[in-house]
C-alpha cells in the first residue's frame, strides 16, 4: 500500500511517499519568510504553505514514481500546531482522500516525532524512554508500543527549543537561533558564565526562569563585550540546556529501570545532547538512538511511518468518518 504524508504543522511544508512501512520520498520546504521577525508569524505560515503544497506534494509523488491514483491512504499532521498551518494540511489531505476515494487517516505531531526511530535502523526496541524536545514541547514519553504511549515528564512553561530561539533573539541571533547557537557554542568555553540550573521536582522541566536569568546577565553587557563574548554565552546556556534535560532521562530512566533511551524532535538533532547523550550512555549502560538529521526537526516522513503503524492497526483520524468521505477499507 502506498502511502502519501503531509506535514503542516508550524513553518515547515512536507510530503512523504511510503510503501507499506518503506520510505520512496521525503521532501521539505522551509519558510525564510519568518527570520526578519524573529520568529514564526501564523498567518504567514498558513499563506506559505498554501502557496506550496501542491508543488511539494507533486515533487513527493515525482521522486518515488507513484501516480495520484495508486495511493491507498492519505495521512497528515491533525496536532499539536498552529491552527492556520493545521488546517491547511488537513483540507489538502481531505479533498485528496475524498478525489481518491482511499482512507484518511490523521497523526498527532509529537507521536510522529517518537516514531521517526521507525523511518530506518537501528530502531530501539520496545518499552524505551524517548526525550521529545523540540520549539514548543519538551517531554520524557514511556513507549510501549506504537499505539502505547505515556508521558511522565514535561515543561511546565517553556519549550527546550523556544529558550534556544529566544536566549539566541538576545544576542542578536537570526531566527531560528538553535543551530546558530550550537555551532557557536563548539567554538566557546561554557565554564566561562554559570547560569542557574532550572529547579523542578520530579520529571518536569522549566526554562522560563532560565531564559530570565539569562536576559539579565546579557543585559549588564555592553555591546561590544555581547559581541566578543557570544561564543561563551552560547556554550555556557547549551550546557545548562542540556544537563536540565539529560539530568530528568537519567531520574526517568532510574524510576522505570528501562535502559533504551532515545531523543527525537527539533532540539535532537543539537551536537552537545548528542554528544552529552552519548557520553552518559557509557557511564549508564545505556542503548541510545537519535534519528537523522532529516528527521529530527518537522518532516513529512515521521508522519508517514506513524500513520503506517497505525494502519496496521485498523486506526483511522476522525475526518476519515464524516459522513461524504467514502473510505474502502484498508
Amino acid at each position: 500500500m502506498y502511502i502519501l504524508a503531509i506535514e503542516t504543522s508550524c513553518d515547515d511544508t512536507g510530503a512523504a511517499v511510503f510503501a507499506d512501512g518503506t520510505l520512496l520520498s521525503n521532501v521539505n520546504a522551509g519558510q525564510l519568510i519568518h527570520s526578519e521577525w524573529g520568529g514564526v508569524v501564523p498567518e504567514l505560515a498558513s499563506r506559505a504553505h498554501q502557496a506550496t503544497l501542491q508543488k511539494v506534494v507533486a515533487k513527493a509523488l515525482g521522486e518515488a514514481k507513484v501516480a495520484k491514483d495508486q495511493l491507498g491512504l492519505v495521512a497528515y499532521t491533525q496536532g499539536p500546531g498552529l491552527l492556520g498551518s493545521l488546517l491547511v494540511g488537513q483540507s489538502f489531505a481531505k479533498g485528496l482522500a475524498m478525489a481518491l476515494d482511499v482512507p484518511l487517516l490523521g497523526v498527532n505531531h509529537m507521536q510522529a516525532h517518537v516514531m521517526a526511530h521507525f523511518i530506518e535502523a537501528p530502531m530501539p526496541k520496545y518499552p524505551f524512554l524517548c526525550l521529545t524536545v523540540s520549539g514548543g514541547h519538551t517531554q520524557i514519553v514511556v513507549v510501549r508500543a506504537a499505539d502505547d504511549m505515556e508521558t511522565i515528564g514535561e515543561t511546565r512553561d517553556d519549550a527546550a527549543g523556544e529558550a534556544f530561539d529566544k536566549c539566541g533573539k538576545i544576542l542578536g541571533l537570526p531566527y531560528p537561533a538553535g543551530p546558530i547557537i550550537d555551532a557557536r557554542a563548539q567554538l566557546g568555553d561554557a565554564s566561562k558564565y554559570k547560569l542557574p540550573k532550572p529547579a523542578m521536582e520530579g520529571l518536569d522541566f522549566s526554562f522560563s526562569g532560565l531564559k530570565t536569568a539569562f536576559l539579565y546577565m546579557v543585559q549588564k553587557m555592553d555591546d561590544a563585550t555581547k559581541t566578543a563574548e557570544t561564543n561563551n554565552l552560547c556554550a555556557s546556556l547549551q550546557r545548562t540546556i542540556v544537563n536540565a534535560l539529560l539530568e530528568k532521562v537519567a531520574l526517568a530512566a532510574e524510576q522505570t529501570g528501562i535502559r533504551q533511551i532515545a531523543i527525537a524532535g527539533g532540539v535532537s538533532a543539537n551536537s552537545g545532547l548528542r554528544q552529552a547523550l552519548r557520553e552518559m550512555a557509557i557511564m549508564k549502560g545505556w542503548e541510545t538512538y537519535a534519528p537523522s538529521m532529516a528527521y529530527c526537526t518537522d518532516n513529512a516522513a515521521m508522519v508517514g511511518i506513524a500513520a503506517y503503524y497505525m494502519a496496521q492497526k485498523g486506526q483511522r483520524g476522525h475526518l476519515a468518518d464524516v459522513p461524504f468521505v467514502r473510505n474502502r477499507p484498508l
